[in-house]
């Protein structure tokens, strides 16, 4: 994809993003009331939109249908049981198209890229004294979800998502499961300690690979990995693998 075709997309991806949040919050109010999906049309209109803009920018999934509004039934011709048909059509095209579009501009691989630049320039800030524990490092990132506006259960957890190795079952410290993401913590307080994250972290790939997508480490050192490049370099030669190191 060229540049200027991924600058067209860019901004009719957050549109459907906006669109879709828009009629996920229609389908979540007021469960009792079957007459709730009555602006199917409009949404109808609005998505019609999206996706000719999509094509007009050279890039169509040929899964998703183009509505015309103008020809639709409206809210009073139609009954509740249609409109819901209706509605939940456009939001399955509607997220067919959002999900062309995040695959296209690798928008996965961009926002855990993101998260990756926020903690190394948010964690070292942020940790006021020397940590004890893995934990206090835990808590530090913790913190910084929750003042990025990320809500847990949601946007992140907090040591879920178990992986069953044979007989032994593995948790990561956070998950992050838009993204597909395992996010590990390690501490290396002394020099032995960081040859031992070495080997954790080649045996947390090959338990966490099993289900995410994506792993992240963060590695919190200090003072006892001498190269970071080193260090990185013989680990991140292993999938989608990142390994963040924050100097205390």
């Amino acid at each position: 994809m060229d540049d200027r075709t991924r600058q067209r997309l860019i901004p009719l991806l957050t549109a459907g993003q906006a669109l879709r949040s828009s009629m996920e919050a229609s389908l979540r109010a007021d469960t009792d009331n079957v007459w709730k999906y009555a602006a199917f049309r409009q949404y109808a209109r609005k998505f019609s939109e999206l996706a000719q803009a999509v094509a007009n920018a050279g890039f169509m999934n040929p899964l998703v249908k183009i509505y015309d509004a103008d020809k639709m039934s409206g809210p009073l011709d139609t009954i509740a049981l249609q409109q819901k048909e209706i509605f939940e059509t456009i939001h399955a095209n509607l997220s067919i198209l959002i999900a062309t579009l995040e695959v296209a501009l690798d928008t996965t691989k961009t926002r855990i890229q993101g998260l990756r630049d926020f903690l190394a320039s948010s964690v070292r800030r942020a940790v006021l004294r020397a940590p004890e524990r893995e934990a206090d490092i835990q808590d530090v990132v913790e913190q910084l979800f929750i003042g990025r506006g990320m809500q847990r259960g949601s946007d992140y957890d907090r040591e879920t998502g178990r992986v069953k190795v044979s007989i032994k079952e593995v948790v990561p410290d956070f998950i992050l499961p838009k993204l597909g993401l395992a996010l590990e913590v390690k501490l290396t307080k002394h020099e032995q300690r960081a040859k031992e994250v070495v080997d954790e972290i080649n045996a947390d790939i090959r338990a966490y690979s099993q289900r995410y997508q994506a792993i992240l480490f963060l590695v919190y050192d200090l003072g006892t990995i001498r190269d970071e490049t080193e260090f990185r370099q013989g680990l991140e030669q292993v999938g989608s693998v990142e390994v963040l190191v924050v100097k205390h």
